[in-house]
C-alpha cells in the first residue's frame, strides 16, 4: 500500500467548533498567548496556565469529530496512513483513525513539570497541588512555546518516507512543524487544504485547494482512493 501521510492543523478541528490557536489579534481568550502557553507563563501563573487548559479540556468533552476527521480515517481502508497533528484534541482518534503522531502535544494528559516522561491520562481538571510520582506539580502534556519539540524527528522521518503528504486545516506559520513539508521526496504528491493558504515555500509544487477542512476532504476523496 502506498504511505500516505496527513498534516493536520486547527483548521481541521474548527469545524467541530474547538477555536483555533490564535486569532488575528494574537490573544486566546484575551491572554497572551505566552501568559498560557510558555515555560515563562508557567512560572508567572500556573493557576491561570491550569485553568486555561482546564477550559480546554471540558470543551473537548463536549465536542465530536466532524466529516473530515471521518473521511480521513476512512482512507485507512486504502492507504498506509499516518497523522501528523499540530493539534491537542483526540479527534482524530475518536474519528477511527489509528495512527497519530501528537508534536504538541495531548490535552487529555498531564505530566510532571519537572520530567514529561512521567505521564498520566487526564480526562478532568488538574489542580494546584496534583502532583505527579516524582512529586511535582502537574502540568498540561503540551509542547509550549520555547520547548523542545521531542517528536519532531520521529514526524521528518515519517514524511520523508510517504508517498503523498496531505496538509489540511494549516498555514505552516509555527515551526519546526512548517518544515516539514521540505523533507518530502522528489516523487512525493503534495495535496494542501486550506482556504486561507498564503504560500509557504512550496513554490509550484503542491496541489492546493482553498477550501475548508470538509469541503476539501469531501472533493478530494475519491481522487485519493483513485491513486491507491
Amino acid at each position: 500500500m502506498k504511505k500516505l501521510t496527513i498534516l493536520s492543523g486547527a483548521g481541521i478541528s474548527a469545524e467541530s467548533g474547538i477555536q483555533t490557536f490564535r486569532d488575528g489579534d494574537g490573544l486566546w481568550e484575551n491572554h497572551n498567548v505566552t501568559d498560557v502557553a510558555s515555560p515563562e507563563g508557567w512560572r508567572k501563573d500556573r493557576a491561570l496556565v491550569l485553568e486555561f487548559y482546564n477550559q480546554r479540556r471540558r470543551q473537548l468533552h463536549e465536542v465530536e469529530p466532524n466529516e473530515a476527521h471521518k473521511l480521513v480515517a476512512e482512507l485507512e481502508k486504502y492507504f498506509e496512513v499516518q497523522i501528523i497533528t499540530q493539534n491537542i484534541d483526540d479527534l482524530h482518534e475518536r474519528a477511527g483513525s489509528t495512527k497519530i503522531l501528537h508534536i504538541h502535544g495531548e490535552l487529555f494528559k498531564s505530566c510532571s513539570c519537572n520530567n514529561k516522561r512521567l505521564s498520566y491520562e487526564q480526562k478532568g481538571d488538574i489542580n494546584i497541588g496534583d502532583k505527579a510520582e516524582d512529586g511535582a506539580q502537574l502540568r498540561p502534556f503540551i509542547v509550549w512555546f520555547g520547548e523542545d519539540v521531542p517528536l519532531y524527528q520521529d514526524a521528518r522521518e515519517i514524511v520523508k518516507d510517504s508517498d503523498i503528504l496531505l496538509v489540511i486545516g494549516t498555514s505552516l506559520q509555527v515551526y519546526p512543524a512548517a518544515g516539514l513539508i521540505h523533507d518530502i521526496k522528489d516523487d512525493c504528491l503534495l495535496i494542501v487544504i486550506n482556504p486561507n493558504e498564503t504560500g509557504f515555500g512550496y513554490g509550484q509544487r503542491a496541489v492546493v485547494m482553498k477550501e475548508t477542512a470538509t469541503q476539501g476532504m469531501k472533493l478530494l476523496f475519491d481522487k485519493l482512493i483513485n491513486l491507491a
